[in-house]
């Protein structure tokens, strides 16, 4: 089956390649091994050097760079700009802080030095998904270079040029031939690249389903693997919170990436004393997004990565309308070439459908109204996942429960959820489990190795 590059503003064929066959990738996952005999013992302050160029380079061909996400997936422009640019600040802080997270522990026992050292495991297999095609696979790449492991890079299917082009701009700048590598494979072949004795870990960032299938096998083979699945985030508005800037804020979490984010907002609860302000408003935020050409600055909302996407999201859609669900604005995929679809907003979804329970991958909204404190902790963890939260109120009492009591990897109080390099992310429940970023997501990957050495009259 061929691995097509299609442009989802227009349907039109940009690239197709055929997947490599069993020899080609033995002989990539032979480089990488080779590759890691020798890399695991370059100076750190070397790959450093070559990590800031790759940063430079980054920043320097950010145009070029986000075109080739555009094109392949669709998100607007100017947001593609900010994803390539977030990579170079990620390559960044791990070049800077890379020694602090790797220096040895030395902690006193009854030995005469005793210590913990971080030692790289070797290849990893990085199974990254399309929506951020750079940021996801950087997130990964930056830390795992700076550790001295080797990254093999199994990309999503309908973004093959991105992952040629990440693997080339690590080539240029310095780091040696075989530490990282993108495999033009498709899904099926993953289990038999897993099994290689010479693959020492994997890390997954996608859907439920691919997450389980990774995870059980490398349960089965005894590797280590992190996770960073689906999340249905809720976005949490008390009486206290400033409204404008909740609002606004509520907009922009939704519609992120075009909806296309496991972190954005989706399930909107609004305490009852507010409810029907926030809802009239944010409604009106969702029809003031601006959905069309990706390639135009002014756009907010461009299409969604693929077809299937967007069949699915309308099905989900459907199936909350039988349900008894009511939709306030939008709820159609739009017509002539392309995979939109309109911003749209639900409310009345029964707690008892299946899209209650569901992740939306799109810039679709479920609206919830709560009546206290109480019941919006308890609505916001009834989920199956535990990604992250945005919380807005101004009571620090409120602020306190919230961040004790809400069942997730991450809680936002008066700001949008966000990822950043010094921070862990990560979740829990089907979310997925391990972290990725600060020094939490460097050390996924590496040997924590306890070293005692007793004095020289030690029995």
């Amino acid at each position: 089956m061929a691995i097509e590059s299609i442009n989802p503003a227009n349907g039109k064929l940009l690239r197709h390649f055929d997947p490599l066959d069993d020899e080609a990738i033995r002989q990539k996952i032979g480089l990488a091994a080779e590759a890691f005999q020798s890399y695991q013992t370059i100076p750190l302050e070397h790959r450093a050097l070559c990590m800031r160029k790759l940063a430079s380079i980054l920043e320097h061909e950010t145009e070029d760079l986000a075109i080739v996400i555009t094109e392949e997936m669709g998100k607007p422009l100017h947001t593609a700009r900010q994803e390539v640019l977030k990579c170079a600040t990620a390559c960044r802080y791990y070049a800077e802080n890379a020694a602090r997270i790797l220096a040895p522990e030395r902690i006193p026992t009854d030995g005469n030095d005793s210590y913990v050292r971080w030692d790289p495991l070797g290849v990893v297999l990085a199974v990254m998904p399309w929506n951020f095609p750079f940021w996801q696979v950087f997130r990964f790449l930056a830390p795992a270079l700076m550790a001295g492991n080797i990254g093999l890079l199994k990309h999503s299917s309908n973004v093959p040029q991105c992952a040629i082009a990440i693997e080339a701009l690590v080539r240029r700048a310095g780091f040696p031939r075989g530490t990282f590598q993108a495999l033009l494979i498709d899904s099926r072949q993953v289990e038999s690249v897993l099994n290689d004795e010479r693959i020492a870990a994997v890390t997954v960032t996608g859907s439920e389903p691919a997450g389980r299938a990774v995870a059980a096998q490398a349960g089965w083979l005894i590797k280590k693997s992190v996770l960073e699945l689906g999340g249905s985030d809720p976005f949490i508005v008390m009486p206290s919170a400033n409204l404008d800037l909740a609002v606004e804020t509520a907009v922009r979490a939704r519609c992120v990436n075009s909806g296309q984010s496991c972190i954005a907002a989706k399930r909107f609860i609004v305490a009852d004393e507010i409810y029907d302000e926030f809802e009239s408003r944010f409604v009106a935020g969702m029809e003031s997004m601006r959905v069309g050409d990706p390639m135009k600055d002014t756009t907010d909302i461009g299409p969604l990565a693929t077809t299937s996407i967007v069949d699915e999201l309308e099905a989900q859609v459907k199936a909350a309308i039988s349900a008894g669900a009511r939709i306030l604005t939008g709820g159609e995929r739009m017509l002539g070439e392309g995979n939109y679809f309109e911003p749209t907003v639900l409310i009345d979804v029964p707690r008892t459908s299946v899209v209650y329970r569901e992740e939306l991958f799109g810039p679709v909204a479920m609206l919830f109204r709560v009546a206290d404190l109480d019941e919006a902790i308890r609505l916001a963890n009834d989920t199956p996942f535990g990604l992250s939260a945005s919380v807005w109120t101004r009571d620090s009492s409120e602020q306190g429960r919230f961040s004790r009591e809400l069942q997730c990897g991450a809680v936002f109080i008066n700001a949008m959820v966000a990822s950043d390099p010094r921070l862990p992310f990560g979740g829990i429940k089907r979310s997925g489990y391990g972290r990725e970023l600060s020094a939490a997501g460097m050390r996924e990957f590496l040997n924590c190795k306890t070293v005692v050495i007793a004095g020289p009259d030690s029995e």
